[in-house]
């Protein structure tokens, strides 16, 4: 259910916005085989199950096996009968009060088969996958046929999964999908018989579809690679949030033009874009790199306009376990090029930045140590406040002074500098009375692995004061990250001008990072815009 705006959210107990801390639970690396039949063997690799069942056990697609289905128990390795569920689903290790990471087993008999008649003839056809097995980040190309001359709002989707709470309903229990991203570079050919594509962030073993005007492809099993650890989303939850920008125009005459490029929550495989669920105007471009925008034409003197939307969305919490031994590297890919680069908000080839980064990291070549490196040097070194902030982030660095916003660009600048793919994200922080306030925090990118979360403001306990910080937010937000915000911007959103004569402003230190949010063309003269903070209307807690 929603809340009510004033409803029952304030009985929550911090207890169930951050799960404990302790011994690590059981980890699953791999399962063999991923698809199989019911009363065949199945067996778990992994770590941390315990030399002897005991009272541990494992789950597929909800359903606990009987005692007899256990053929081996090891610390590193369980063999059991798959039971009759009928179901693909996925599995899960349980070993006291701790649950693994899951893993998707597919049932070969539920696997969907080739589309015939009509929608065969139109609809998209997979003919093969190349290679079938990748690990995250690597190129797959996938032959057929009606996928379309050009891409337009076609997708490939990826199995994804999630850690579902046992009261969820039954229908949500199954894997679901994640999309090729296109800010991954994950799109490089797109025609009517052939796809290039990159395995996106968060991807699991499971079926692939292509997903067009014309319909969707049947469902091809694609394994992922194994991954050098584990990722894992849970924590589901669901806000219906509200946000506006009021408009008041002094003087104008037409023909005259106001551009509101207005942010829009960001679709990724730990926070989901749900439906629309009121808009008072019509976007100009409903989607334009990450934005709606908003054209409002030959504006009145003395008038006003408002443009509000709402949204669901869900989000959910990521916890990740490395192991940095299994970390491969080699030829850089498009995004850890476009990722590593210099720009204007991270300025990673500034000469006090790369002398620091070389400083902070020595001879260490592995990506996920620097990033961890430089992540624990901003946490040691930098003062890290709300107070402290600077005019960029070289004045950062300087000054070791840094607000969340610096603070974010700082660690992705530092990372870039050591050849770490890393990008700032913008969004809002979601205290328990559902107030919100502006906030920054970071992603760094391991290559067959994805992306990992860092939030040094949060890490340094520069934390809003009514957000309830975690007694671990040092190592804790180094690797993953909560449930409690809302991201509006994943990297740099840069728009160009709309109007060569058009007179552009931006919003510093506000959700999203973008470099233009108003554009007035023409006779308007003088207005002024009052942009709301994002307002939370509801949550579901899963």
């Amino acid at each position: 259910m929603i809340f009510p705006r004033h409803g029952a959210l304030l009985l929550l107990s911090a207890a169930l916005f951050f799960p404990g801390c302790g011994e690590e639970g059981p980890r699953i690396d791999s399962i063999h085989p991923p698809v199989g039949r019911m009363g065949e063997a199945l067996t778990i690799r992994g770590e941390r199950f315990g030399d002897e069942q005991g009272e541990s056990y494992v789950t597929i697609a909800g359903i606990a096996p009987t005692a007899s289905s256990y053929m081996s128990w090891q610390d590193d390795a369980i063999s059991l009968t798959v039971p009759e569920f009928g179901e693909s689903g996925l599995v899960y290790v349980h070993r006291g009060n701790k649950k693994s990471n899951a893993a998707l087993f597919a049932n070969e008999e539920t696997i969907p088969v080739p589309v015939t008649g009509i929608q065969a003839e139109t609809g998209p056809r997979i003919s093969s996958i190349e290679p079938k097995s990748a690990a995250i980040g690597s190129a797959v190309t996938i032959r057929g046929n009606n996928f379309g001359a050009f891409r337009e709002g076609s997708a490939v989707f990826f199995a994804w999964a999630a850690e579902q709470s046992p009261s969820a309903p039954a229908e949500l229990s199954g894997p679901l999908s994640v999309p090729v991203s296109d800010s991954d570079f994950g799109y490089e050919a797109w025609g009517e018989r052939e796809l290039r594509v990159r395995v996106p962030d968060g991807a699991v073993s499971g079926n692939l579809e292509i997903r067009t005007g014309q319909g969707s492809s049947q469902g091809e099993y694609f394994e992922v690679a194994e991954k050098p650890g584990s990722k894992l989303y849970r924590d589901k939850r669901s806000y219906a949030i509200s946000y506006a920008a009021d408009i008041r125009v002094a003087e104008a005459s037409a023909p005259n033009t106001l551009y509101i490029a207005l942010p829009r929550p960001v679709s990724s495989a730990s926070q989901r874009l749900g439906e629309l669920l009121s808009r008072k105007t019509l976007p100009f471009i409903d989607n334009y790199r990450g934005v709606s925008l908003y054209k409002l034409n030959d504006l009145a003197p003395n008038t006003g306009a408002e443009i509000a939307v709402s949204y669901l969305v869900e989000v959910y919490a990521v916890e990740t376990s490395v192991n940095a031994a299994r970390i491969r590297t080699g030829r850089a890919s498009a995004l850890e090029d476009a990722y590593t680069r210099s720009s204007p908000l991270v300025p990673s080839d500034d000469p006090l930045v790369t002398r620091q980064a070389s400083a902070i990291v020595g001879r260490e070549q592995n990506p996920y140590q620097k990033a961890r490196l430089v992540y624990n040097w901003l946490l040691r070194e930098a003062e890290i406040d709300a107070e402290n902030r600077q005019d960029d982030v070289l004045a950062a660095l300087v000054q070791k002074r840094a607000d969340p916003c610096q603070a974010a660009l700082l660690f992705c600048a530092l990372s870039r500098a050591a050849g770490v793919a890393a990008l700032p994200l913008a969004g809002v922080l979601v205290d328990s009375s559902r107030a919100t306030a502006p906030h920054y925090w970071a992603e760094f990118w391991i290559e067959g692995f994805g992306w990992i979360p860092a939030d040094p403001a949060l890490g340094a306990g520069a934390a809003p004061p009514s957000f309830s910080l975690r007694e671990d937010a040092a190592s804790y937000y180094f690797g993953n990250i909560d449930n409690q915000r809302i991201c509006f911007s994943r990297g740099e959103t840069t728009l160009p001008r709309m109007e060569s004569q058009g007179r552009a402003s931006a919003r510093d230190r506000s959700y999203a990072l973008q470099n233009l949010w108003e554009e007035a063309a023409g006779g308007l003269t003088s207005y002024s815009s009052l942009w709301g903070d994002i307002m939370i209307d509801g949550v579901y807690v899963q």
